[in-house]
């Protein structure tokens, strides 16, 4: 089997090139976040607010911008 692999990559190394980075992109998806947390430490990122916060006072009509015909 290897041997059949390195005449692929001998004869077509574009086609073997290509097969090799496109398998080892839905592997990366399942290795490396949990690379990330067991060996460098990773927490994850503060969640992104969702709502904009109001402040906590009367809240106070606007004018001078009304519509009048």
């Amino acid at each position: 089997m290897f041997g059949a692999l390195r005449q692929f990559a001998i004869e077509r190394p574009t086609i073997f090139w290509s097969f090799v980075l496109g398998t080892a992109g839905p592997v990366m998806v399942f290795t490396v976040p949990k690379v990330r947390r067991e060996y460098f430490g990773f927490k994850g990122y503060e969640q992104l607010p969702i709502t904009y916060p109001l402040p906590n006072r009367a809240r106070v009509a606007t004018t001078g911008y009304e519509d009048s015909a």
